[in-house]
């Protein structure tokens, strides 16, 4: 990818809106570009932390697996989303790992020592670094708060409905909701089980409030969906 290209690129997150030409210029000699294939790793658990990655194109989970190997959805991550940051903030070492999905990826990499540079001679990109990390930290939060004081159904549901708010097209007086989530991938960012996931939508579906098939759920009615 030409620099110029790279710089193109990363001009589309609202992250460096502050950046300066010089700024960016000075940025430019530092951008690796990568592609990973589906399914494969961006990062592992225990690896380094000394890049930041910044996505392209495709679609990137972030996650864990529990003691007796189950794996635990923290986030499902889409273009111009920023994977990797805690390296930024002092963790040495992967807590989590990120993995491509369904399809290849494509990311730019910055390394922390170089982005932490330019966050130490731009205060306008350190706030906004830690905007961000502000906004990862409330969701985790509420996404805890879901787990203690809603039933899997009720997650399950909020689950479809927010990804549409934030990701949905809207076609008439309905949403489509395009993805590349299996319902297992579903249950493991909810925290429920597969069945509990194939039950909801087809009590959905049932009650005509959803259609859905492997890549896409279309939502009938958002304020009926309940």
């Amino acid at each position: 990818m030409e620099t110029t290209t790279k710089i193109s690129f990363l001009e589309q997150f609202p992250l460096f809106d502050c950046l300066s030409p010089e700024d960016k210029v000075a940025l430019e000699k530092y951008i690796d570009y990568r592609v990973k294939r589906k399914y494969s790793y961006v990062y592992l658990p225990d690896e380094p932390s000394t890049t930041v990655f910044f996505l392209v194109k495709g679609t990137v989970k972030i996650g864990t697996h529990s003691n007796d190997g189950r794996e635990i959805i923290k986030a499902v991550l889409h273009p111009t989303a920023m994977l990797g940051e805690l390296g930024l903030v002092g963790e040495k070492h992967r807590q989590d790992f990120a993995r491509a999905m369904n399809e290849e990826v494509h990311l730019i990499a910055l390394k922390v020592d170089d982005f932490q540079k330019l966050m130490e001679s731009n205060h306008l990109l350190c706030l906004k670094v830690i905007s961000l990390l502000g906004k990862r930290l409330r969701t985790a939060e509420n996404r805890l708060e879901s787990l203690i004081f809603k039933d899997a159904r009720t997650r399950i549901v909020d689950f479809i409905k927010d990804s549409a708010n934030k990701r949905g097209r809207r076609v008439g007086y309905e949403m489509l909701l395009k993805h590349s989530l299996t319902q297992q991938d579903i249950a493991n960012l909810t925290g429920t089980s597969r069945q509990t996931v194939t039950s909801v939508l087809n009590e959905l579906r049932k009650a005509d409030l959803i259609y859905f098939n492997r890549k896409s759920i279309l939502i009938r009615d958002m304020a009926k969906l309940a």
